[in-house]
């Protein structure tokens, strides 16, 4: 038999006394209620601000770049005209990105040391900095325009704090035996692939058998990224 006496009502806590005047049925009107309620704005503005964060922020990178960083000439293998171009990318061969380059700089071996696993293969997709020095024009390059690559001088494994004013700490990572700079493949217009593939094929081999590199001129940032900026073919510019 149940106790009405008010001496019991009396003992009742705040949330027993609800719980035992919410019935099922209220609890149902109360959800669907919440559900046909319009979501607050942030809500849906929130998602949209970080989906479109995500897609300027490679191009607010390379902007940055471009704007702050210091102009730097970059000479690239030799090049031949049936592995350059790709479709509608231009896919570029720097010596820099060679280990028989590389290892005779100073600060290689320190830097092979600490990114060596135990069976002594470089751990992948480990960070590196290549300092570079401009170089003062001369001979033919000099005659035609051309500027003179940047002459690598050592390797470290954490970006140098201050360089003088004609070095830069270019950032690189080694992927599969080869440093990538970011800087190996770009896309190109159908005009200029058709004006790259006659410049390309109107190269001619020189009495020691080399072919011309292609120099490519890159804007570096204070934090070591890189972005392409124009290359010359022969004594031919092209602008990025």
């Amino acid at each position: 038999m149940t106790n009405n006496s008010p001496e019991s009502k009396k003992t009742l806590t705040p949330e027993k006394e609800f719980s035992e005047k919410l019935t099922f049925r209220d609890y149902l009107i109360a959800t669907e209620q919440k559900a046909n309620q319009p979501l607050p704005i942030w809500r849906l503005v929130a998602p949209l601000m970080a989906q479109i964060g995500l897609i300027l922020a490679v191009p607010s990178q390379a902007m940055y770049t471009e704007m702050t960083g210091k102009s730097v000439i970059l000479q690239t293998l030799p090049a031949y005209s049936n592995n350059v171009l790709q479709g509608s990318a231009l896919s570029l061969d720097y010596n820099i990105s060679r280990r028989e380059t590389l290892r005779r700089l100073t600060g290689w071996r320190d830097w092979e040391r600490q990114n060596s696993l135990r069976n002594g293969r470089i751990n992948q997709g480990s960070p590196l900095y290549l300092i570079l020095q401009e170089q003062q024009s001369f001979g033919r390059n000099f005659n035609s325009g051309i500027p003179p690559a940047w002459r690598p001088v050592r390797v470290s494994s954490e970006r140098p704090i201050y360089l003088p004013n004609n070095q830069v700490a270019l950032k690189g990572n080694y992927q599969d035996g080869l440093i990538n700079y970011g800087l190996e493949n770009y896309y190109v217009s159908e005009e200029q692939r058709q004006q790259i593939n006659n410049d390309l094929s109107q190269i001619r081999q020189n009495r020691n058998g080399d072919r011309s590199p292609i120099v490519v001129k890159v804007k570096v940032d204070p934090q070591g990224n890189a972005v392409p900026t124009s290359m010359w073919i022969g004594d031919r510019n092209y602008r990025f």
